[in-house]
């Protein structure tokens, strides 16, 4: 199993429970691919550092995840489907940073 750190950027215009219902709809799909949720943190709603389809601010949500490789392929073609997901990024590391993060103390 690989290590990765998951940023999800989402529209800034969804309610609570449109929000909470996206990342449940993540989470539900990391599971049925075998991957583990180690760690998540809400960072919140919080400045882009330039416009998304005109957007100047969005919430961001944080997971650290182990999982194997192939299964990014998958979760790239569902989540570009996603209306109200801005942006994501997988990004593979050797060891998961301590918890909590920077960004979670600098909530807005």
């Amino acid at each position: 199993m690989n290590k990765f750190e998951v940023v999800l950027i989402f529209n800034p215009e969804l309610s609570t429970s449109n929000l909470k219902t996206e990342i449940d709809n993540f989470k539900a799909k990391l599971i049925s691919q075998s991957a583990e949720i180690i760690n998540e943190e809400n960072w919140g709603l919080r400045d882009l550092s330039y416009n998304i389809n005109k957007f100047k601010k969005a919430f961001y949500n944080f997971f650290q995840i182990e999982a194997s490789g192939k299964i990014l392929k998958d979760l790239n073609k569902e989540l570009n489907q996603s209306e109200n997901l801005l942006r994501y990024i997988f990004i593979k590391v050797n060891e998961h940073q301590e918890l909590p993060t920077k960004l979670n103390y600098e909530k807005k």
